[in-house]
């Protein structure tokens, strides 16, 4: 059974213009936390997931490639 909050309802592609970003920070960059720490939170209370796996690392190195889920949003990472 898929757990509905790691449904993706949106898509949104992040240009990154450096080698990684951090988890917390991209959420808040991406528009999904109005803040790092609320980002931190996502994390924490089990929301977000790295390329469909569970990630519970909030300054997790998110580089290029990856795929992030969080409150029904796909945030696809791609280089400058």
């Amino acid at each position: 059974m898929t757990s509905k909050k790691h449904l993706a309802t949106e898509t949104v592609e992040f240009v990154l213009n450096r080698e990684h970003v951090e988890l917390c920070q991209l959420l808040k960059l991406a528009g999904i936390a109005s803040s790092g720490g609320e980002g931190k939170h996502m994390v924490a209370d089990g929301e977000v997931t790295v390329d469909g796996k569970p990630e519970d690392r909030k300054t997790a190195k998110i580089i290029p490639g990856q795929t992030v889920h969080c409150r029904g949003t796909a945030v696809h990472v791609k280089a400058a």
